[in-house]
């Protein structure tokens, strides 16, 4: 029989051949390689019989549904090792997660401390390398039965919908319930480390029973455990909850939890990245507006909020009327367009509003900035005809394109498709829409991966998922092509025939949330910011208080520039004086001591700690503007053959 393979090669392999057989045929035997197989889309065991015609994809760690198998399977590893030290304890679910899994359980008490022997237990079971061992239960009853000794499973059995195949994995002598797919064996587990025990609620629900979950990593390589481990502690350094404080970012307050305190070195840094949004909108043909905060129930049941999003919206009641606090700038965008008649000459209509949201999170999802209560969104709702949606989502793409780039930032692309359930619109919309966003993917010619069910309720969207110094991954932008809303608003322009029409439209953020972007920023550049958006620009330091005047002058000279700039004239040691700069993050430290007073020079040295002597003010001045203007990731360089 033929395979087809993923680089369009065929391979002619016997009858009755695995996926296993093909790995095999392939030479792809190494840890990271051939860790699950994807046939005619979707990911099967490598046990799986290949039939003739099949399109194989073979998954490896590098790509995420490898990773997802992987990781997988390592939580059955976890919860095999707490039942050979714990035997009483109730393993209940185990989900592979962005780095890492975790698996909870009932009747377990268990610290840190036991961390190490827990280990030394998986490692023990990896080196007895099993081959995992999938099995089909008849009927629900028999999986019941299996399981009538763990509630927690029991519940989740019973609810799966009848008819659904229920499936177990078996791993020496410990069995689970589970989806699959799985490793083939355990022995491409070469490294592992658990993380971090914490509670966790049965199904998420505060009503329900505490559990003891256990968060853990495994590789198939031990360099890349390092690496990451390493991560782990360069992310704490760099962890904005902390850094924001320290330097006089934002806060957060017991008396607005999720809505965090934006200070006046953090608005700085807020109304840059407000001033270059906005700038770009304008750039790009938008027009702007603010919407009503607190709006009527009514509205948010067209919308098809109320129904869908209600509990996560914030409510209130007023003259014995219902009214919601807007947990997106949506419906109020649909009422603007509906103030004026339109006609197709004025689309597209892209109207931008950088919106204050509420949303209710749970207080245990809060954290930080990355995950608030109240946020803004820097959201454009277009407004445009069927024929307009490819050159559309293209100019957002190549928008969100120049934008993560300037903040020197990778990101990779993602179209979600219609969830399985609580959506509005037809089948015949959704197709139209996701195939929409589908073709102006294929015209913008990058690598994209489809996350099938997780679209919004009124339509499919394209996620922007940005990946900072760490290399860390962060969905931060979004473009949804919605049929349903203008639908429901009824919205309407004049076509070039004289007929009413309905405009197709898109909703759209770059930045998503700007605190949640804010709080990227400052771990991406650890506080180090360019000179662009900076707090901090410029620190003159005075060696005594002779050199004050001399000080002074420079300091007018840069603030009449609109540079950010103060001055150190403290009693304090030079060196101490550099070193508190260096804390505040300080982009350039200007000293100034007898050699430059009586020379008018200047002394620059860079955050980096690189000193330049000798500096003429006005070659500093111009290389410095140029810097900011050019919005620069990096500092200038003044050494003599730079500046000639």
């Amino acid at each position: 029989m033929f395979i087809k393979v993923k680089n369009g090669s065929v391979i002619e392999l016997p009858e009755k051949s695995s996926a296993k057989d093909l790995a095999d045929h392939l030479n792809l035997k190494e840890p990271h390689q051939a860790l699950a197989a994807h046939i005619n889309g979707v990911t099967r065991d490598l046990t799986t019989e290949l039939r003739d015609g099949d399109n194989v994809t073979l998954w490896n760690f590098d790509d995420s549904e490898g990773k997802e198998v992987f990781w997988h399977t390592s939580a059955h590893l976890l919860a095999q090792a707490i039942l050979r030290l714990w035997p009483d304890a109730k393993p209940t679910i185990g989900p592979p997660i962005e780095n890492g899994f975790y698996y909870d359980f009932a009747d377990l008490d268990i610290s840190e401390e036991d961390f190490p022997k827990i280990e030394a237990v998986m490692q023990e079971i990896v080196k007895e390398n099993y081959v995992s061992q999938r099995e089909v239960f008849s009927s629900k009853e028999e999986a019941l039965k299996t399981f009538a000794n763990n509630k927690y499973k029991v519940d989740l059995i019973n609810s799966f919908e009848e008819g659904s195949p229920l499936t177990g994995y078996r791993q020496g002598e410990f069995f689970d319930l589970c989806r699959g797919p799985h490793l083939h064996n355990l022995g491409k587990i070469k490294a592992l480390k658990l993380l971090k025990t914490s509670g966790a609620y049965w199904r998420g629900d505060s009503e329900n029973e505490m559990l003891t979950r256990i968060y853990a990593v495994t590789y198939p390589d031990r360099k890349q455990l390092k690496e990451y481990l390493f991560m782990l502690e360069e992310a704490k350094k760099r962890d904005h909850k902390i850094l924001g404080p320290k330097l006089d970012l934002f806060s957060l307050k017991e008396e607005a939890p999720g809505m965090p305190f934006i200070h006046p070195k953090g608005m700085i840094i807020w109304k840059n990245l407000t001033r270059y949004i906005t700038d770009l909108l304008e750039k790009n043909n938008y027009v702007e507006i603010k919407t009503p905060t607190m709006m009527a129930r009514e509205l948010w049941e067209r919308s098809g909020h109320w129904q869908n999003y209600r509990e996560n919206m914030f409510t209130s009641q007023i003259e014995k009327k219902d009214f919601a606090i807007k947990p997106m700038n949506c419906p109020g965008g649909m009422l603007f367009f509906k103030s004026n008649t339109h006609s197709y000459r004025e689309l597209p209509l892209r109207v931008a509003e950088i919106g204050n949201v509420h949303r209710y999170e749970p207080s245990g999802a809060i954290s930080g900035l990355f995950r608030c209560r109240s946020f803004h969104q820097d959201d454009a709702h277009i407004f445009m005809t069927p024929a307009d949606i490819q050159s559309e989502i293209l100019n957002i793409l190549n928008l969100a394109d120049e934008i993560y780039s300037t903040f020197g930032l990778q990101y990779k692309l993602e179209l979600s498709t219609r969830p399985e359930k609580y959506t509005i619109g037809s089948d015949e919309e959704w197709e139209n829409a996701t195939n929409g966003l589908k073709g102006a993917l294929d015209a913008y010619g990058k690598d994209y991966r489809i996350n099938e069910g997780d679209g919004a309720f009124y339509g499919p969207k394209i996620d922007f998922h940005i990946r900072d110094a760490l290399n860390r991954t962060w969905q931060c932008g979004t473009v949804q092509l919605d049929m349903a809303l203008p639908e429901r608003f009824e919205l309407e322009y004049t076509a070039d025939d004289g007929s009413r029409k309905r405009p197709v439209m898109l909703h759209r953020a770059i930045f998503g949330s700007i605190e949640r972007f804010f709080g990227i920023l400052i771990e991406h550049f650890a506080g180090r910011f360019p000179l662009w958006i900076s707090p901090r620009q410029i620190r003159i330091l005075t060696v005594a208080d002779r050199h004050v005047p001399f000080a002074e002058e420079i300091l007018r000279k840069l603030k009449q520039e609109n540079f950010l700039v103060d001055l150190d004239d403290s009693n304090e040691s030079i060196g101490k004086k550099v070193r508190n700069a260096q804390l505040d993050q300080v982009n350039y430290m200007i000293t100034i001591g007898d050699k430059e007073t009586e020379g008018k020079t200047l002394s620059i040295r860079t955050r980096d700690n690189v000193v330049y002597g000798d500096t003429n003010f006005n070659e500093f001045l111009e290389n410095i503007s140029r810097e900011r203007k050019e919005r620069s990731l990096s500092s200038s360089d003044f050494s003599q053959e730079s500046i000639r």
